[in-house]
């Protein structure tokens, strides 16, 4: 008898066993169904899963269930009107019309009073399918997408763009280039170290569709560009579809939301950016976030005039001024003119603290250089902060990449970034590690090349995206502007990317632009600030269709997120921290329903 109950009870562990595998294959077959994109509409994140997941090594444990989070009531949010699919709230057309056009004032940041935001979610136009993987991407982008073809008419004879069927192709052209950026950025690297991992992070001015950047990962080098929302209809869009790191943004009046010494490198090709004008204070913006050594490209006007004003259709002596006013400001920034051939020109910034030109030149009065927010552009040269090493400012102390991702920075080592030692920089690499493969476990296509826009809203040190450092992808590091610590200049040190912002105020994209989300702690942080709900719906109007987004807080934080998103379209699901449940810190999970405009079905996930 006692043989013929231990069978028994075997039988029903056994059964119970297969119930609970079975139960949890369905659950992401159903995900998978709800999730679908349909034929023609790009890979599925639910489809991948479905078909990766091994069942028996998922956790069973349902956070929302176990924790006991209230549902509640699920509050619904509506879709917004069509018109909206392509909205930009602080780079909104009609607003920008109503402030000043002198410097371009109206092209900058201009973000709606409380009672202008938009409650909604932001439609995906009809049609819209999943990007093509990189490195496809760069070269093809569905039109559905970004259906705008006024620039495969107006730059034709570039080859910035031409519509091709069902997509737009992009041949690599550029105004500068137009026979395609290869030969282009190898004449450049013939002056420039783009070949040993010296230089490695850039800046484009006035960047295009961003077809520079886009070839400038063949020599890894990483270039974060950025133009307005202007007459180029949807570039900066078209940019972000292609893969390509991108903003919306201008020189204009306030100051670039980057660092000092942030990029190796800076480039503009023909961006029409009035250099000469100003007095040089646009060159001296370039400056402060120029490293010590780094180069500045200037192609187009009015280099070479002498032989172009002709073809430009611009007077000799116009040009002539222009360019002398240029090597004016250089001279007084105190950079060396390494190159000039054809309409191609190359400075390289001081390597040195040495001013002994005439006249000296007037410096900046402002001890941290990084205050950028909203602050007011200067006609001044930034000094070198007191801790910079004489190596650092030479050049000399620049590590090739990847081998600056892993080395201490000299921010960290000189002390100027209080609070955080060697020790600190080396357990946060440690424990991101450890968070990223926990990620992986739960999300098996973070390396699969399923996301290659990413965007890291809280970015600390930088080693979220060095534990995910991979030719399939790039990640935007954000610096929140009331975090304790402004640690942005670290992040560029180790030749990744990123940009100062505020999340009470929308990001300067357009919608649909990243494929994946990670948020640590992002809400704890403005938990007193601004309203979680606005936050959430700025994460959504970003993501794409089918995207995910990894919401990392306290169990109080993540249940009150899980019950908000429920309502916006978005699946979830909670789990532990790596360490085990005892940790009050959890992981969200969550994927974005795929719907366009039109359809009339409803928000809510319950």
């Amino acid at each position: 008898m006692a043989t013929k109950g231990n069978l028994g009870d075997n039988r029903s562990r056994s059964s119970i066993s297969v119930f609970i595998v079975a139960g949890l294959c369905c659950f992401f077959y159903i995900l998978g169904a709800w999730q679908r994109s349909g034929f023609g509409k790009g890979d599925s994140i639910a489809v991948e899963i479905t078909r990766q997941t091994d069942c028996s090594i998922l956790s069973t444990l349902n956070y929302e269930t176990h924790h006991g989070i209230d549902e509640g009531v699920i509050k619904e949010f509506k879709p917004c009107a069509d018109r909206y699919i392509d909205y930009t709230p602080c780079h909104d057309q009609m607003r920008a019309m109503t402030f000043p056009r002198e410097n371009m004032n109206y092209r900058e940041r201009h973000c709606p009073r409380e009672e202008e935001k938009l409650h909604c979610l932001i439609p995906a136009p009809k049609g819209y399918v999943t990007p093509f993987r990189w490195p496809q991407s760069r070269d093809y982008v569905p039109y559905a997408n970004a259906p705008y073809k006024s620039l495969t008419v107006e730059k034709a004879v570039q080859n910035w763009i031409q519509y091709e069927g069902n997509v737009f192709r992009f041949p690599g052209g550029g105004t500068q280039f137009p026979h395609g950026a290869d030969a282009y950025i190898n004449e450049l690297a013939a002056v420039i170290p783009m070949d040993n991992g010296i230089v490695r992070t850039a800046l484009d001015t006035g960047c295009g569709v961003a077809s520079w950047g886009a070839y400038l990962f063949k020599k890894n080098v990483i270039a974060m560009s950025f133009a307005p929302r202007d007459s180029h209809e949807a570039q900066v869009q078209f940019a972000l579809e292609r893969g390509v790191p991108a903003v919306i943004g201008v020189l204009g009046t306030i100051k670039l939301p980057y660092p000092s010494r942030a990029f190796d490198m800076a480039h503009c090709s023909r961006c029409l950016i009035p250099w000469s004008g100003n007095d040089g204070m646009y060159m001296m913006e370039v400056d402060r976030v120029l490293r010590p050594g780094g180069y500045w490209v200037l192609s187009g006007p009015p280099i070479n005039w002498r032989n172009n004003f002709v073809a430009w259709q611009r007077p000799k002596e116009e040009l002539e001024e222009e360019q002398r006013k240029i090597e004016d400001t250089a001279k007084l920034l105190g950079w060396e003119k390494k190159h000039e051939k054809g309409e191609i020109a190359i400075w390289r910034k001081r390597t040195g603290f040495r001013h002994d030109q005439d006249p000296q030149p007037t410096m900046c009065e402002s001890r941290n250089a990084d205050d950028v927010w909203y602050k007011k552009m200067e006609l001044c040269i930034t000094p070198p902060p007191e801790t910079i090493s004489h190596d650092e400012d030479g050049g000399a102390a620049w590590k090739p990449y990847p081998e600056r991702l892993k080395v201490l920075p000299s921010r960290i080592s000189t002390g100027s970034v209080p609070g955080v030692s060697a020790d600190t920089f080396e357990d946060d690499n440690k424990a991101w590690k450890k968070h990223v493969s926990a990620y992986k476990r739960t999300n098996k296509l973070l390396d699969t090349g399923r996301y290659r826009n990413i965007m890291d809203m809280n970015a600390g040190l930088g080693s979220f995206a060095a534990a995910l450092d991979s030719p399939k992808l790039w990640v935007m590091n954000v610096m929140p502007t009331i975090a304790e610590k402004d640690t942005l200049g670290v992040v560029f040190e180790r030749g990744l990317i990123g940009i100062y912002h505020d999340w009470c105020e929308a990001f300067s994209t357009y919608p649909r632009t990243y494929d994946l989300i990670h948020a640590n702690g992002i809400f704890s942080l403005y938990k007193d600030k601004c309203d979680a709900e606005d936050i959430l719906l700025e994460m959504d109007r970003i993501l794409r269709p089918e995207g995910a987004v990894i919401i990392r807080d306290q169990m109080d934080v993540l249940a009150k997120v899980s019950r908000t998103v429920r309502g916006m379209r978005w699946k979830t699901k909670i789990v532990d921290h790596e360490d085990g449940p005892l940790i009050s810190e959890k992981a969200l999970f969550a994927v974005k329903q795929y719907w366009v405009a039109g359809e009339n079905n409803s928000t809510s996930t319950q």
